[in-house]
This record gives structure tokens, C-alpha cells and sequence, in this order.
């Protein structure tokens, strides 16, 4: 195109995606090489937002949403990331589930039919099956909390509410590797992100994992999807804690190509049904003790739900986070991503007895990984992160075996062969084959030559199975950034009775990472706190011109109540404050009655006067 009455001209080509940052390196050169040229630019989608609206959604049970609307301390964060003009925009989630009811009104203007497929029934149509007592809602329930359409008057507000949602139907039938890989391969091209919550029986006396084509599916994601980024894939960690399960016996879950994702209660206490393994990466919400008000999200036959809860309810909560990150920066690599979880998650409140630091001075969990997830922070580190080096593979096997386990048998292993290329550790495995008359009653641990332990697999009571484990592979993140040099020791113990026999028959440590020193790289800063000038009590009274001030702290929105405003009228006063609204309004454009823009629970919005009416 000519601009009118300019001499400047636009040009596009296919080579480039869309939103690329980077320039063209072949067209660069080529018209910088060309004297006729006198300028030229790469046009970029440049961010902008719309001034003096609001961050918090005027959906009408947005005031539901307790774990992003502010009402537990701390939430997950979602408000912060918004405020920066982060909603997933130009990214594509699907949700692996039983189907997705695609005319959904909270979910029709961000279905993809692109990043939809029903593997049962082997058509484009994802749409669920009915009757049957309706109980294939899991998928579209998943969705809503992804990416439900928010400011349109219905439910809630998904985490990513502008991202592209799709749907693959492959639960609702028999469930084979092939059905698998096909999901787990589905348009890679396309679709960024995919979420599950399935995996081998929960019940815990299973160790199952992916077959030989859901596992290439897994390797050939990450290497060739998304551009050769590799696609993300968002696991929830399972549902099996009433059985005592460990997640480290579900392959799916420990897989070093998936994010396992935990479950945390609004209270920080631990869910009766959240399994626990050193496989977990992060935690969200999944439901609440104090109140009937679960996860918010859109429900079979066009309805909402506030009784969403359990593991999977935590996994697209994640993926949804994980959207913000890669609107914030498409260039992440699926490492990247994982390096940037694990440093925008905190132990906060979540409770467990196994805090443990490891040798990079990082708190983690077997229940909770590197603990809650925080989506403005995990935005603002993907914004400034360099890429990583290349993945470093370096694996080191055991001598002198097989070794009777008797009651302890300690294994050690000097893994500095691999610090030539090694200096950072990613994701650690460790592949072993046993016989023993009583699986479940086998501990397994393995310890870092910077003092780390790592519960690779716990008591299982239920698991009475005299088949040992062949050829399996457990994982742990919890050395992640240590050094591997030195000395590593795995040692088995004898939970159960004195009886108890087996052989260690095969052993091989696994270590992956990176030649960089990534401990050098400063973590990302707990929320900029960008504060001018505080009082004596250290409460900031003035958050310059970008920031708002809020009860002696800064933020980059005002939280629902309350509305922005400039402090003063003072000409050359640029502080903005958070105002209150009027008592009866849930968010609000001013200071009274009829400028609410949308109303608390059990309240209706009344359009014309912008007032909220009890009914």
C-alpha cells in the first residue's frame, strides 16, 4: 500500500509470524543494501490499552473468584498481570478433556475450532455427549477457568480471557496410545498450549506412563512445536491422595516434557486429594474450606458453576498464567517457561511439613513444587528473560550390581564427569529396575552433592505388587540450578515388614541442564516496588506517576472497591490513588451511587442509572 500523499510504502511477506520482535534477517539486509531505500522498518504489533477503564472484569460473578480477585491474601496474582495489559491475547490453549461445549456464551467468541478435534468419534466437533446423567462436563468446565469471555454480563472471567480456546474430545471412550498421541500432537503448529488432567489409575497401587507413541508424541512437541519453542504441555499432578498415591508412579505427570501442577486450599492447608511427588513444579488453587464458593467457571447446557474443584481444577489455572507469559514473550522456549515458574512461585502460606532448601537457597515441596503461582510476577520475569543455553543431557550408571535392598541399601555415584557440561541442573531422573515381594512398602530417595534430598517415591500402602519396578523412570525438580559435581546417593529403605526381599538390578542418573550459570542471573524481584517516598511507619505515601497508591503500598491497578484517581488537583501532582467506591458498588468509575460498573453478589446492575439494586 502507498500512503496517501507520502512517500512511504507498506510491504508485508509471509516469512515472518505476525508478532514477531525479531527482524527478518534476509529483507533486513536485502534493504538496507538498497540506496533507493532511504528508511525502513519491521512493523511490530505495538500494546496499547485503553486509558481510565478498569482492570477488574464487571462480570457478574467476577466478585466470586476469591483466588484472583483479591479476597485471599495472596491470590493468585491475575489483577497485576491484566494491569499490564496482559490477557493472553494471539496465544491458542487447547483443553484434552472429554469435550467442550463450543456455543458456551461465556466461551463462543474465544472458541478455536482449529485447536479442536473429538478423537472418540473421529470428526472436527468437540461438542460433548449429552445424557448419560450429563457427566462430561470436565473439558468445558476446564475451559471456562482458561479463557471465559469477560465484560460480557455472563459468569466469570477466565485467567487468560482474550486467549484462543480449542477442545479435543478423547476421555469419552476407550483411551488407547495412539488416541493419546494424537491429541498430544495435535495441530503443534498452532496450538501454544495444551492442559490435562488424566493419567493411569489414581488409586494407588499403579505405575503406568506413557506408551511408545504418546511419548515420541511428548519428544517431537517439544523439539518441532510452536516453531521448534516447543509446546507447552500443563499437567495436573493427580488426584490420588486419599490412596496415599505419589505422583512420581504416573508417567505423564513426571515426565521432564509436562509442568506439574499441585493443589492448595484458599487457607494454605493441603487438599485431602492432592498427591504429592518431587515431579510438582508449581501450585494454584483448586477449591476452598471456608466457604461453598469453589472455582468459577462455565458449566454443560450454557450455565456457570462456583463448584469447580480438585487437581484438574488447578492445572488450567497455570496454563492460563502461562498464556499471560507467552502473550508478554512469544520467543520462550517450553525450558524457558519452566525456569520462569519455578522463579515466579512462593512458599507463601502453603503448608507442609517438608519445606526444604535446596543448594541454590530455594524453598520446595513435594506437595507444592516451588509453591504458589504468581502471574504478575511470572509476566514482569518474561518480559526481561534471556533465553537459555542449549539442554545438556549427561548420563552416569551404577557399578557393581545387582545389590540385595535388605532393610537400607545406599548407592553413591560421582557425577563430576558431567560438570564439563553441566553447570546448571534442569530436570534430574533416575531410571532403575528392582524386584521386591512388596512394592508399596519401598521408600526411594536420592541426595545432591549439595546436600538435597528428594523423596523420589514415598509409602505406598496399597501397592501390594511383587513385580518391582522394570526399567522405570522417576524425576525431581527440586535441584534445580545446583551444581551437579560430586557425589550423588540413592538410597532405598525397607518400610514394611522385616520379611521384605529384593535386588537393585539397574541404576542410571540422569542429569539435565544447561552450561550456563543460571544461580548468576537475578531472580526476578518480588514486585518492582517502585515507592518515591514513605512516611515514618515506611507506608509508601507517593508511587510516582505510573502506580497507584493503595493502603502504604504500590500497585498497577486498584483492586475491586475501589476506583484511580489523582490525589490533588495540584497541577504538577501526578500521584494517583485508589479511591473507594460507593458501599453498594462491586467496581466503580467514581465515588458515588451511579457510577458503580458492576455490582457484589445477590446485587443487579441496572445499565441505564450504573446503580446497584438489591433485589
Amino acid at each position: 500500500q502507498v500512503m496517501e500523499g507520502e512517500p512511504f510504502h507498506h510491504f508485508s511477506h509471509r516469512g515472518t509470524r505476525q508478532r514477531a520482535l525479531s527482524r527478518h534477517w534476509g529483507w533486513h539486509t536485502r534493504l538496507s543494501r538498497d540506496p533507493q531505500v532511504l528508511w525502513f522498518e519491521q512493523q511490530t504489533v505495538k500494546r496499547r490499552s485503553r486509558r481510565g477503564t478498569s482492570v477488574v472484569p464487571t462480570d457478574p460473578w467476577f466478585p466470586k473468584q476469591w483466588y484472583m480477585n483479591n479476597d485471599v491474601h495472596p491470590d493468585l496474582n491475575i489483577l497485576t498481570a491484566w494491569s499490564r495489559g496482559y490477557t493472553g491475547l494471539g496465544v491458542v490453549l487447547t483443553v484434552l478433556d472429554d469435550g467442550l461445549e463450543k456455543d458456551h456464551p461465556d466461551l463462543a467468541a474465544n472458541y478455536d475450532p482449529l485447536a479442536s478435534y473429538d478423537f472418540n468419534s473421529n470428526d472436527p466437533d468437540p461438542q460433548p455427549r449429552y445424557g448419560d446423567g450429563d457427566r462430561n462436563w470436565h473439558g468445558t468446565r476446564c475451559a471456562g477457568e482458561v479463557a471465559a469471555v469477560a465484560n460480557n454480563g455472563i459468569c466469570g472471567a477466565g485467567v487468560a480471557y482474550n486467549a484462543k480456546i480449542g477442545g479435543v474430545r478423547m476421555l469419552d471412550g476407550s483411551i488407547t496410545d495412539i488416541v493419546e498421541a494424537q491429541a498430544l500432537s495435535l495441530q503443534p503448529q498452532h496450538i501454544h498450549i495444551y492442559s490435562a488432567s488424566w493419567g493411569p489409575e489414581d488409586d494407588g497401587r499403579t505405575v503406568d506412563g506413557p506408551g511408545v507413541l504418546a511419548a515420541a508424541a511428548f519428544h517431537r512437541g517439544v523439539v518441532q512445536g510452536r516453531g521448534g519453542l516447543g509446546s507447552i504441555f500443563i499437567w495436573a499432578s493427580g488426584n490420588g491422595g486419599t490412596n496415599y498415591d505419589n505422583c512420581n508412579c504416573d508417567g505423564y505427570t513426571n515426565s521432564i516434557h509436562t509442568v506439574s501442577v499441585g493443589s492448595v486450599l484458599g487457607d494454605g492447608q493441603r487438599p485431602r486429594y492432592s498427591e504429592s511427588c518431587s515431579a510438582i513444579l508449581t501450585t494454584t488453587y483448586s477449591s476452598r474450606t471456608s466457604s461453598t464458593v469453589q472455582i468459577v467457571t462455565t458449566d454443560l447446557h450454557h450455565r456457570c458453576t462456583d463448584k469447580h474443584t480438585g487437581t484438574s481444577a488447578s492445572a488450567p489455572l497455570a496454563a492460563g498464567m502461562v498464556a499471560l507469559a507467552l502473550e508478554a514473550n512469544p520467543a520462550l522456549t517450553w525450558r524457558d517457561l519452566q525456569h520462569l515458574i519455578i522463579r515466579a512461585s512462593k512458599p507463601a502460606h502453603l503448608q507442609a511439613e517438608d519445606w526444604a532448601e535446596n543448594g541454590v537457597g530455594r524453598r520446595v515441596s513435594h506437595y507444592y513444587g516451588y509453591g504458589l503461582l504468581d502471574a504478575g510476577l511470572l509476566v514482569q520475569a518474561a518480559t526481561t528473560w534471556t533465553g537459555t543455553r542449549p539442554q545438556e543431557k549427561c548420563s552416569v550408571q551404577a557399578a557393581q550390581l545387582p545389590r540385595d535392598i535388605g532393610s537400607r541399601l545406599t548407592i553413591t555415584m560421582d557425577a563430576s564427569s558431567c560438570s564439563e557440561s553441566i553447570r546448571s541442573l534442569e530436570h534430574v531422573q533416575v531410571q532403575l529396575s528392582l524386584s521386591y515381594s512388596r512394592r508399596g512398602d519401598l521408600v526411594v530417595a536420592l541426595s545432591s552433592p549439595m546436600g538435597t534430598t528428594s523423596t523420589l517415591v514415598t509409602v505406598r500402602p496399597y501397592d501390594t505388587s511383587q513385580d518391582g519396578y522394570k526399567d522405570w523412570t522417576f524425576m525431581s525438580t527440586h535441584f534445580w540450578d545446583e551444581n551437579p559435581k560430586g557425589i550423588w546417593t540413592l538410597w532405598l529403605e525397607n518400610r514394611g515388614d522385616g520379611q521384605n526381599t529384593g535386588q537393585l538390578t539397574s541404576f542410571t542418573l540422569h542429569l539435565h541442564g544447561t552450561d550456563e550459570d543460571m544461580p548468576a542471573r537475578r531472580s526476578a524481584a518480588t514486585a518492582t516496588d517502585e515507592c518515591l517516598r514513605r512516611d515514618e511507619q515506611g507506608a509508601c505515601e507517593d508511587c510516582g506517576s505510573s502506580l497507584y497508591t493503595h493502603h502504604g503500598s504500590c500497585l498497577s491497578y486498584c483492586p475491586p472497591r475501589y476506583y484511580g484517581q489523582a490525589r490533588s488537583a495540584t497541577p504538577g501532582d501526578t500521584a494517583r490513588v485508589c479511591a473507594s467506591c460507593h458501599p453498594s458498588c462491586y467496581t466503580c468509575q467514581g465515588a458515588s451511587a451511579n457510577n458503580c460498573t458492576s455490582c457484589p453478589p445477590g446485587h443487579s446492575f441496572q445499565d441505564i442509572t450504573h446503580t446497584c439494586e438489591h433485589p
